[in-house]
């Protein structure tokens, strides 16, 4: 990882001295970088975007392969994904960003902070590095280590059991480090930190979630695996959504851009993944849109329904109508041979069936939103052409919604599974309807702050959710303490995750089982690449190391890795993912 120390810090100094927004700006000549003079306050900033983008795209790609997302086009990436064919663009964007863009800057942020005293940002560093390695070694398996940010041209790779027990020990070192007093004169946390305001609390709790997450993604390691440690973790952690961390971002106009995605900096980290040259339409499954419209057969609709599904604009008779979209069914042929019609640039596209023209294609709205900064819309509508009807995006995909990192509900729910599979049901169904309230409640916060008045007043998808329809819901369809079970802890809990890398990871822990209606799509039995890189019999289990890896350290990979290459890669576990 030599060649990517040097290249960072030609590089990310340019971008760090160059002006993008408050956190992201200082003064100095950018003609004359120099790594030395760079502060730890400027240093976390764009560790946290880094970071950001690296965990935002895989969770973003990850919701295709768990059958929650599809597009129109079966043969573009994410289109290959929803049908289970793998394909190279899984592999590379996390890395990159991790290794590039976050990992050397790490090293140099905690470096620096330990010898002056700056111990909120040697906390920091360690927590954040664990964040990005945990995410590496879920996706690949292996990974160097202890020699990524090394002088060595070819470093050594580590196992994953190696990784998760490093990172345990990171984060405790970071709650160590926050605890402690910075040295006279040293930057306060609020002078770098773009997510949390400098808020140590949040920060604290934050690793607390992570500690929790990463010992209960252990749940087949029984040597690692500690229920009283999760429990106690979570009592440290969030206890209510005002401990959130969650990222805030902005629709305007940008001078620069991601030197390694070329994506805006500013933006949403979900919206950036349908932004490169609009290259795709996502819509959801029928499964998504079964749960939130008929959880567990109840006949009671979600609230969140309306704001995770994505609405359309049509003309009806001369009136302007918005209707909500429907989910693409993926155990039909639906998409059979060629995929779905690109409605949504259809001027007078309607709710009527064509065989000829795929009209009816257009109940399956697309989940894309416009951006005021970056394509120059009067609002977050996406109209491909001026005056064409308008399609709304949905909570999570817009250039400015929230991007939730660390949350109360999550905590929720990894409390309710551990509970549950100790047989305490009272207090695991306790800690199941907190999860949900909590994920109503965290949407509810970005909708009655963005996204106010004028046109957005006119769209179901906007708006906060009615206080009628949670209490419905709530009474209604999540079921009671007498009949919870895993899997609808588990359903539930994948909803609130929704863009999460914790949902495939759930979903691999569990073999794909404990979530409600779940099946493989009707595509994959049908599809010869598929089938090359996931036989029939085994499961998606892991990503493919990228090429640079393939390409140039492939000495070191093989050797703990002697499959790396192999069609069916894609099916071996990862090191938590095989029962002890």
């Amino acid at each position: 990882m030599k060649l990517y120390k040097s290249f960072i810090l030609g590089v990310t100094s340019l971008m760090m001295l160059a002006s993008c927004t408050d956190w992201l700006d200082v003064n100095e000549d950018p003609n004359t970088p120099a790594q030395e003079s760079v502060s730890v306050s400027t240093l976390l900033p764009w560790v946290q975007y880094h970071l950001g983008y690296a965990v935002g795209s895989q969770g973003y790609r990850s919701q295709f392969i768990c059958n929650a997302f599809t597009s129109t086009n079966r043969s573009n990436n994410e289109g290959c994904y929803a049908q289970w064919e793998p394909t190279t663009g899984l592999c590379t964007t996390s890395y990159q960003q991790f290794f590039v863009g976050c990992g050397p800057n790490i090293v140099d942020m905690y470096d620096k902070a330990v010898d002056a005293g700056a111990w909120h940002y040697a906390a920091a560093a360690k927590l954040l590095k664990s964040f990005g390695f945990i995410l590496l070694a879920d996706m690949y398996g292996e990974m160097p280590y202890y020699e990524a940010n090394s002088v060595s041209v070819y470093p050594k790779y580590d196992s994953g059991e190696t990784i998760y027990t490093e990172c345990l020990k990171d984060i405790d070192e970071a709650i160590e480090n926050f605890a402690k007093t910075q040295a006279l004169g040293q930057p306060d946390l609020s002078e770098g930190d773009s997510w949390n305001g400098g808020n140590i609390d949040k920060w604290v709790k934050m690793a607390y979630l992570l500690k929790a997450r990463t010992i209960n993604q252990l749940s087949k390691k029984s040597a690692y695996y500690d229920p009283a440690l999760i429990l106690d973790c979570l009592a440290k952690a969030q206890q209510s959504i005002d401990d959130d961390t969650y990222i805030q971002h902005q629709d305007v106009k940008e001078t620069s851009k991601d030197f390694i995605s070329t994506d805006p900096m500013q933006t949403n980290f979900n919206w950036n993944q349908t932004y490169n040259g609009r290259r795709h339409m996502t819509m959801p499954t029928k499964w998504l849109t079964d749960l939130l419209t008929n959880f567990d057969g109840k006949g009671v609709e979600d609230p969140r329904a309306d704001k995770i599904l994505a609405w359309r604009e049509f003309n009806d008779n001369g009136k302007k109508v918005w209707k909500r979209g429907i989910g693409v069914d993926m155990q039909s042929d639906v998409r059979l041979p060629n995929g779905l019609a690109n409605f949504i640039s259809r001027k007078n596209g309607g709710w009527n069936p064509s065989d000829e023209t795929r009209a009816a294609d257009s109940v399956y709205v697309g989940i894309y939103a416009g951006s005021i900064g970056v394509y120059g819309t009067a609002n977050c509508f996406y109209r491909p052409v001026e005056g064409w009807y308008p399609s709304s995006g949905n909570v999570y995909v817009r250039p400015d919604s929230h991007y939730l990192w660390a949350t109360y509900s999550e905590a929720c729910f990894i409390k309710a599974e551990v509970l549950f599979k100790q047989g305490k049901r009272t207090e695991a169904y306790k800690a199941y309807k907190d999860g949900i309230k909590a994920n109503i409640d965290e949407l509810n916060r970005m909708l009655t702050t963005l996204w106010q008045g004028g046109d957005y007043a006119t769209c179901p998808s906007f708006g906060p959710m009615e206080q009628s329809k949670i209490d419905a819901f709530m009474d209604g369809a999540i079921g009671t303490e007498a009949d919870l079970t895993l899997a609808k802890i588990m359903t539930q809990k994948f909803i609130a995750m929704l863009y999460s890398t914790v949902n495939w990871n759930d979903m691999r822990r569990h073999d794909y089982q404990n979530y409600m209606g779940w099946e493989m799509p009707k595509e994959y039995y049908s599809n010869a690449k598929a089938l090359l890189a996931i036989p029939q019999g085994k499961l998606w289990r892991r990503i493919k190391q990228c090429s640079h890896e393939i390409n140039y350290n492939a000495v070191q990979l093989g050797a703990i890795q002697p499959n790396f290459n192999d069609d069916d890669i894609w099916t071996y576990p990862v090191w938590w993912d095989v029962a002890d």
